[in-house]
């Protein structure tokens, strides 16, 4: 039975709430997605797009007072507040400066889901050997960060544009090889996000305008309210989780996803 596109919009809500903060690839997750469902259209990839501000609000909301904290702080000029602003900024740069003179290229690759599933195996394979390689640390903070530990880590989220590697995964990865905990290093990763997404949804949506019409506001909308939910619930308690089991569930999950996925589609 063929999906309404309201039905299919909140089964892609839903997936990007439950994946955006997770080392699986939320996008990956959304473009396999929208090929299972038959959602497609010239609005289909601005839609997978915009509802991450749904996810990305979710962070905002779970961090409120760690948010208006560093904001006090900042007005008193707070040594770590300050040092929280620029990791963050530090870590965004390099994917604003990529992602503008690569958008086009980034655009044909989420048209692609074989590229997606191929990258949920190689990243799982990946994160299974990090885990390996990387020795527990003492718990630090995002404010305690070397600025350029923070930069590197925003280098490396620049691998996440290809789809299926996931942001999430390439920024706690690339942390933890550079000796950041755990913990610190997946929050980190959270707080990336708002300004790495916002970015991201903002200049994609200027790109594709012209693809939208009125129906898409109304999914867009439904699917943005679906991923907060979801991601909300994610985001409360991921931290807990990684803490305890680490890595590997995810890096195993992805391997899974990703060898169906390339089965199916050479099968289609």
């Amino acid at each position: 039975m063929e999906l309404t596109p309201i039905l299919q919009a909140i089964l892609l809500g839903l997936i990007e709430g439950l994946t955006e903060f997770l080392p699986v690839s939320s996008t990956g997750h959304l473009i396999l997605g929208s090929e299972l469902l038959g959602f497609k259209g010239e609005g289909s990839v601005a839609f997978t797009i915009a509802i991450q501000l749904g996810a990305i609000l979710a962070v905002v909301v779970a961090y409120w007072q760690r948010f208006t904290g560093v904001a006090r702080g900042l007005l008193v000029r707070d040594s770590g507040a300050i040092a929280f602003v620029r990791n963050i900024l530090l870590g965004f740069l390099p994917a604003v400066i990529i992602g503008v003179f690569a958008y086009k290229a980034i655009r044909q690759l989420l048209e692609n889901p074989m590229v997606v599933a191929i990258a949920l195996v190689i990243g799982g394979f990946a994160i299974l050997l990090i885990e390996r390689l990387v020795q527990p640390k003492e718990s630090g903070s995002v404010e305690t960060m070397h600025w350029q530990t923070a930069a590197k880590v925003g280098v490396v989220q620049c691998l996440a544009m290809v789809p299926g590697v996931s942001r999430s995964g390439a920024t706690i990865m690339g942390a933890l090889l550079m000796g950041v905990d755990r913990r610190t290093a997946t929050e980190f990763s959270f707080f990336l996000a708002i300004p790495t997404m916002f970015g991201a949804t903002v200049y994609a949506l200027y790109k594709e305008w012209e693809n939208l019409s009125f129906d898409d506001a109304g999914l867009i909308a439904t699917g943005f309210g679906v991923a907060f939910l979801a991601a909300l619930m994610v985001v409360r308690g991921a931290v807990a989780f990684i803490s305890r089991h680490g890595f590997a569930p995810f890096a195993w999950y992805r391997i899974a996803l990703g060898a169906i996925a390339i089965v199916w589609l050479l099968m289609k």
